[in-house]
């Protein structure tokens, strides 16, 4: 198993997500870590629910670059979809990409949505990707 690899088993298994888990994807797109993607899929035991999914889901796997909108706004519409107990992975592009998230911006957005971040885990080929748990206050 490359160092990638341990990488991206490992901050799957730090997020918790479970096998039988639903879990919702937003943002995907061809600069995504597809290796991150595929191990969240293989322990959950199944594909993600499309973006136009309406149900409630256990997880919400977040990629979000500078320039995607309101990331308060998104944030809030995750948490509408969440079951009690839920969370989201917010993914955010790694430092000197040009669309990186400023980290005060991620604050921010997860405050004023009432959420709690974890810390970062550098995800993806040479840490091309930051991704931290958000759950709700209690």
């Amino acid at each position: 198993m490359s160092d990638n690899d341990t990488r991206s088993a490992g901050a799957v298994d730090r997020f918790g997500f479970q096998h039988d888990q639903i879990v919702v994807e937003y943002g995907h797109d061809d600069d995504v870590s597809e290796m991150f993607r595929e191990r969240v899929a293989t322990v959950i035991g199944a594909s993600f629910e499309p973006d136009d999914y309406t149900g409630i889901v256990d997880a919400v796997l977040l990629w979000w670059r500078d320039g995607d909108g309101d990331l308060t706004d998104e944030l809030v519409d995750c948490l509408a979809l969440l079951e009690d107990g839920g969370f989201i992975v917010l993914v955010t592009p790694g430092a000197g990409r040009p669309d990186r998230v400023a980290a005060h911006d991620v604050q921010e957005a997860c405050a004023t949505a009432g959420l709690t971040a974890s810390g970062v885990i550098p995800i993806g080929e040479g840490g091309a990707w930051h991704a931290q748990r958000l759950v709700g206050r209690r």
